[in-house]
């Protein structure tokens, strides 16, 4: 709710006539006033390139619970500097660094330890919870400034301390929430403190610590450190762990996942959806509308419900891959009508004519149209094919990997954005390098991103370096009826010999044609 809280309220509140004349950007010439806006905006997502990148050391060294009281602790000191900011826009400036290094840097850390702290059987629906949470702070965001608008002087200073000082909310229930979690088991069995491992895993389980299920979850923790260890060529700590990490990531078909997770959250930023957060009040009245705080939370009210749908009843049933296809083709579309709107009419004259008006109305419904496509697509698919195609020995490192590139790919968009507008591409040339995005987005999740529901992540190799690598449209002519390549025989004889030595207990054991659907 942090993250998308702040990365929903600033672009309205930014756009306040009082936020402008208290910090003298009225008084600014239109260039100043164009740099002003992006860097106030890129130097959020700049400071939370950093903070993911520094996240993975930081919770592999202190935790992960740790970590995330630190990041909150950072982002409180830098909310409540922009909320007593009176004349200085180098506070805002400042409160912008630190609030977008606590968020870059609870990115990176909490769906790993959500992902840790889960049980299997449900960890993809607790880990969805992250960007149900991110779409709940961004609707908060996004509407705040319409209360604000109905009952709250324009001219008032209050009209913009309010949305800075609700970021102190969910930023303080998270700081005092912390306080109550348990460390992750995984954290503690790889830093040999395996009495307290236990103890955490039986409070998480509701489960005595000798229960054969505790225990089978300890092995397979276990048996990832001995993986890792391996990987790392018996080098131990954190260095050994990045040598390995790094030489197994060299390997040409994970360097192909890589690439394929890089091109994900660049298309996905690239979308248009990103800009559209910071610079929604510009947008709606680049087509004519003038109440742009009440369509802003509009938006942001289709975008959230979208996102919960999806989430919830879709994404594990259509996969991840014809949904972001119909999203980005969809997406794409509603730009192009945006393109020839804001092109042909004359949205700055005083008195609109009938179809200019009519025009309007057609762009404001390919707008909430495309809000509700793009949750289907963009909004969180590159979050979780980045989440579930790398071995769980470098998953951390990985997850710490797509949370960097996101927030730069979102740095360079959002930077762009306020110099296109106001370069000789203006506002419909903006609109059609959006579309040409999510048209390449199309071409490229057409090709080179496979579907990778239900695929085990031991088919992933098979799956990123077979014949389907440049060709994922043939994922299921090559690999029939269900495009899942065929389980490694390592693998399967492996299980045979847990199958034949009786190591699991005897109410866990089961027909080897079943095991070898589970594996």
């Amino acid at each position: 709710m942090v993250f998308g809280y702040d990365g929903a309220f600033f672009g309205t509140t930014y756009a306040r006539a009082s936020f402008k004349s208290a910090f003298g950007i009225t008084a600014m010439s239109a260039a100043d006033q164009t740099n002003t806006s992006a860097n106030l905006t890129s130097s959020y997502l700049a400071a939370a390139f950093f903070g993911a990148l520094f996240a993975w050391p930081t919770m592999e060294t202190l935790g992960r619970r740790f970590a995330i009281q630190i990041a909150s602790v950072i982002f409180l000191i830098g909310a409540a500097v922009m909320t007593g900011a009176s004349s200085q826009l180098s506070m805002i400036y400042a409160g912008r660094v630190i609030t977008g290094f606590a968020a870059g840097a609870l990115t990176a850390v909490i769906p790993t330890f959500v992902a840790e702290t889960s049980p299997p059987p449900i960890r993809g629906q607790l880990t969805g919870c992250f960007e149900i949470a991110y779409q709940a702070g961004s609707l908060v965001g996004f509407w705040i400034n319409y209360g604000i608008n109905q009952h709250i002087s324009a001219t008032s200073n209050t009209s913009w301390r309010i949305p800075m000082a609700v970021q102190l909310i969910p930023g303080g229930f998270l700081a005092i929430g912390s306080l109550l979690l348990r460390e992750s088991p995984n954290f503690l069995l790889r830093h040999g403190k395996e009495d307290r491992a236990l103890d955490n895993l039986s409070y998480l389980r509701m489960l005595p610590k000798d229960h054969h299920y505790i225990q089978e979850e300890v092995g397979f923790i276990k048996a990832r450190m001995e993986d890792e260890l391996q990987m790392s060529s018996g080098h131990s700590g954190v260095s050994g762990y990045l040598r390995g990490a790094f030489k197994e990531l060299s390997v040409k078909h994970m360097r192909h996942r890589l690439i394929v997770v890089f091109f994900m959250f660049m298309w996905q930023n690239f979308s248009g959806a990103a800009c559209i957060n910071y610079y929604s009040p510009t947008l709606f009245a680049a087509i004519g509308i003038s109440d742009t705080s009440l369509y802003t939370g509009i938006y942001g009210l289709v975008k959230a419900v979208g996102s919960f749908i999806f989430f919830l009843f879709i994404v594990d049933r259509a996969g991840r891959r014809i949904p972001w296809l119909i999203s980005a083709s969809v997406c794409s579309l509603c730009l192009l009508y945006l393109v020839v709107y804001t092109k042909v009419a004359n949205t700055t004259a005083k008195v609109l004519s009938e179809s200019t008006k009519e025009g309007g109305n057609g762009a404001t419904a390919f707008v909430m149209i495309y809000a509700l496509f793009w949750s289907f697509g963009g909004n969180g698919l590159p979050w979780i094919v980045s989440s579930e195609i790398f071995p769980s020995r470098v998953r951390s490192l990985t997850g710490a990997y797509g949370a960097m590139v996101q927030w730069l790919a979102s740095f360079v968009s959002t930077e762009a954005f306020p110099h296109m507008v106001a370069s000789k591409m203006g506002v419909w040339g903006t609109f059609l390098f959006f579309s040409m995005c999510c048209m390449a987005t199309f071409v490229f999740t057409l090709i080179w991103v496979p579907e990778t529901k239900a695929i085990p992540i031991e088919c992933m190799e098979t799956l990123f370096s077979g014949p389907i690598r440049h060709a994922a449209w043939r994922q299921k002519s090559v690999y029939p009826p269900d495009g899942m390549p065929p389980v490694p025989a390592s693998l399967l004889e492996h299980a045979r010999d847990i199958h034949g030595e009786g190591k699991l207990p005897v109410e866990e054991r089961v027909d080897l044609p079943k095991v070898e659907h589970q594996v």
